[in-house]
């Protein structure tokens, strides 16, 4: 068995690049190879999260081994903060930045349509806001077409400005795209490193460290590192408030279909009802979250994530924001004049929101589940590493 020395000397060898690695892999995935060669062989932070327990399952780092142990990472810092060969150190191990830039990939090398995801990539806030500008525009001049009025009272009736029919077409289409097209990236991801048979065990615990977003506790549940050193559990709060604002949107939409197709009770509802509670609920979780998350993102220490990812995650947030912010406009405003306009801005930004969802922020969401369900598989199964004496 190798010695600890012995895995040291390789991982300074690593270091110093005199070791090559594998023609095919990226800059990026070929630093996280490096990195978790080095981690393997000090193993100082194996408590602190999931990546650190499966690189020991490892002793090589191929590609399909960095895109998953890079979408089990949650970015906490705690590694950074606590790795005596962080930077400065010729060593220069930083594993929350590493795992930043190969998550990055992950989204555009398994995305469908390939071209969408480069598209975004470089341009996020940009496409973003030029989508949700593009679209409101696009739905305010098909209201002129038809000849309404863009600034007569209709009582909250949405439908009076766009049918029904086209507004479940239109959105329809979207959804269906944005669920298809999140498929096929998550079952590439998937079929890269395949984990094996699914047990009811791993699917519960992975649906708990889901939704309980327990990696964002920094391996002791004090929370994760700011750019002082302190401990916070501010992200894992704004987290929380953007995914259950976003879910409770979601439901109220549902409540809503449920409402006009089962019980025969069109829109608009009292603000008592319950689509219209949910959806409040539902969009100050959307403008509180993204808030947070983007003042985080702003001061954030440059060596905790990847400088090029900020356009993709700013262009969410912004999304976010625009949505709830709109839609909040909207149930305020819907019985004056402005309904009409508020109504095609809100659902323009909406639609860009759901087209941009494969290849965004978002996205990271679904591969991180993912990552963290392969994770949970593999646990339960003997280690495959064969280590001789």
């Amino acid at each position: 068995m190798q010695s600890l020395e012995a895995l040291t000397r390789e991982a300074s060898a690593l270091a110093s690049n005199e070791m090559p690695l594998t023609r095919a892999m990226s800059a990026a995935e070929s630093e996280v190879s490096r990195i978790m060669q080095i981690c393997n062989a000090c193993r100082y932070c194996e408590g602190f999260c999931a990546v650190f327990p499966a690189m020991t399952r490892r002793l090589e780092f191929g590609r399909g081994d960095a895109h998953f142990l890079a979408n089990l990472c949650h970015n906490c810092s705690a590694c950074l903060h606590a790795c005596q060969y962080a930077p400065p150190h010729e060593f220069a191990v930083n594993v929350p930045q590493a795992m930043a830039q190969v998550r990055l990939q992950t989204y555009t090398d398994y995305a469908w349509p390939a071209g969408f995801g480069k598209l975004y990539k470089r341009n996020g806030v940009t496409l973003a806001l030029a989508l949700a500008g593009g679209l409101a525009l696009f739905l305010i001049l098909a209201m002129l077409f038809k000849g309404a009025s863009l600034f007569t009272p209709v009582a909250g009736n949405f439908y009076a400005v766009f049918p029904h029919n086209t507004l479940a077409l239109l959105f329809g289409a979207v959804f269906v795209f944005a669920i298809g097209a999140l498929g096929v990236g998550v079952r590439r991801f998937w079929r890269n490193e395949d984990p094996g048979a699914m047990s009811g065990a791993a699917l519960g615990e992975t649906v708990h460290d889901v939704l309980s977003l327990r990696y964002l506790g920094g391996g002791h549940g004090s929370g994760c590192n700011t750019d002082n050193d302190a401990f916070s559990l501010a992200r894992r709060r704004f987290h929380h408030l953007t995914f259950y604002g976003f879910m409770l949107c979601f439901a109220a939409t549902c409540v809503a279909t449920l409402y006009h197709y089962v019980f025969a009770l069109e829109a608009p509802y009292a603000l008592t009802s319950l689509p219209v509670v949910l959806g409040t609920l539902g969009g100050l979780g959307l403008l509180i979250g993204p808030a947070g998350l983007l003042w985080l993102n702003l001061k954030r220490h440059p060596l905790a994530g990847d400088a090029a990812q900020r356009p993709m995650d700013r262009g969410f947030i912004a999304l976010l924001l625009l949505t709830s912010a709109s839609g909040l406009g909207l149930m305020l405003l819907r019985d004056t004049s402005l309904m009409g306009v508020l109504l095609a801005i809100h659902l323009g930004i909406v639609m860009a929101l759901f087209l941009t969802l494969p290849y965004g922020k978002f996205a990271h969401g679904i591969y991180r589940s993912a990552a963290l369900l392969k994770w949970s598989i593999e646990k339960r199964k003997p280690s495959s590493l064969l280590v001789e004496d």
